[in-house]
């Protein structure tokens, strides 16, 4: 029995082994109209997967007669055999098509007759269209920078749900896996930190800084030096000026002793 099981071993390992050994790295690349970072490139044949760079370059182990399934939240989905040329020239240029909401044609407003004087009196003024109206999801909150766009976009909608069948946000699920959802969180982090900074620094700099013989550079240095402390971003946020100022006045000695350490 203990023969038969390690026979079966050996044979199983020579059939991965060699089915691995066929694999081989494919190069190419993702074009679209619009951001082409973190796209989802899978080879459905071989059960591996990557995701593109910010140039929608991405390498990826396939071999011939395989078939990759490339996916972004806003494109169509497209799926690509791979034949032996792609190996050779490393040349595969995928081309993306974006999603489009086709809308029903609709008549707006009335057909005029051209008199003026006439259409004038036919003319019955109603509330402005929305895109609530024509059924087209919109979105009125504050506008989001690049970095949350893209947060939105990777890390967007529930996980799943469940009705007739049970579905899986996969788009959502390998963003997470690859680390590129929270990666995208630390930049949105650092943009909102940044912006904060910029803030104090234009209420506060000339309160703090008027009778430093400070350089623009070591200026703008000491603020980006105060925002590396944990207690930076409460204290920001907050913006009470009793709590601002002693702690940039406290940052600023700081500073002062890491130039004059600098110097020595």
């Amino acid at each position: 029995m203990t023969i038969k099981i390690n026979i079966f071993t050996i044979v199983f390992a020579v059939l991965c082994f060699g089915v691995n050994a066929q694999l081989r790295t494919l190069e190419g690349i993702v074009i679209a109209n619009d951001d082409v970072e973190g796209i989802h490139v899978l080879n459905k044949s071989s059960v591996k997967y990557t995701v593109t760079d910010t140039d929608g370059s991405f390498s990826i182990l396939a071999k011939a007669d395989d078939t990759l399934v490339v996916s972004g939240l806003k494109y169509e989905l497209k799926e690509i055999k791979i034949i032996p040329e792609y190996f050779e020239n490393n040349n595969l240029k995928i081309y993306l098509t974006e999603k489009v909401n086709t809308l029903d044609e609709v008549v707006v407003g009335q057909i005029l007759t051209g008199d003026i004087g006439s259409d004038v009196g036919n003319v019955k003024i109603k509330e402005e269209v929305n895109f609530y109206d024509l059924g087209i999801p919109g979105y009125i909150g504050k506008p989001k920078t690049i970095p949350e766009r893209k947060l939105a976009d990777a890390d967007g909608g529930s996980w799943g749900y469940v009705g007739l069948g049970f579905g899986l946000n996969f788009h959502k699920l390998l963003n997470k896996i690859s680390g590129r959802t929270k990666k995208l969180k630390a930049n949105v982090e650092l943009e909102r930190k940044d912006k904060c900074m910029k803030r104090m620094r234009d209420s506060y700099s000339k309160v703090i800084l008027d009778k430093e013989r400070f350089s623009d550079a070591q200026k703008a240095e000491y603020f980006y030096f105060c925002m590396d402390d944990l207690s930076f971003k409460t204290i920001c946020e907050r913006n009470v000026p009793s709590e601002v100022i002693p702690f940039l006045n406290n940052k600023l000695e700081a500073y002062k002793k890491n130039l004059e350490s600098k110097e020595d």
